[in-house]
């Protein structure tokens, strides 16, 4: 039985949420959303326009000065590119400068100076630093000699 009268208790309370609106609430809306003319819309859209043309101007203008920021950076790093090759060939010629020079020659030098002691089949005869005898051929190989 009490579940009965605390259940109608609800019942009534909760229709008092679902009251209807006023009068006062349903006119400021209606003024709110009231009807806009043709040249309302006009002017709406021109200014709408010319708000676009001033973003792509500034746009176009942050465009071109980047542009331009790129073209300096290149031609900076091209200098410097340009620098560092010639720096590079300076170094390289003066290494070439200071390299001995090679004489070219049909028989092979020894690396110790060792001693020329006679002739060989028309060779020159060289002794060597423990006393071995021998003599360059024609291939540039030391060909030795036996006593």
């Amino acid at each position: 039985m009490k579940k009965l009268i605390l259940l109608c208790f609800l019942f009534v309370y909760s229709s008092t949420f679902y009251a209807q609106e006023t009068k006062a609430k349903t006119t400021t809306e209606k003024k709110a959303t009231k009807k806009k003319s043709a040249y309302d819309y006009d002017k709406d859209v021109t200014v709408k326009k010319e708000a676009v043309k001033k973003e792509a101007k500034a746009t176009e203008k942050k465009v071109t000065d980047k542009k331009e920021a790129v073209k300096k950076d290149a031609k900076a790093t091209e200098k410097k590119v340009a620098d560092k090759k010639e720096a590079i060939v300076k170094d390289t010629k003066k290494k070439i400068a200071k390299a001995p020079t090679l004489k070219e020659s049909t028989e092979k030098a020894p690396k110790k100076a060792d001693k020329i002691t006679g002739e060989y089949k028309g060779k020159k005869v060289y002794t060597g630093p423990k006393g071995g005898k021998y003599y360059i051929n024609k291939n540039g190989n030391k060909t030795y000699i036996q006593d």
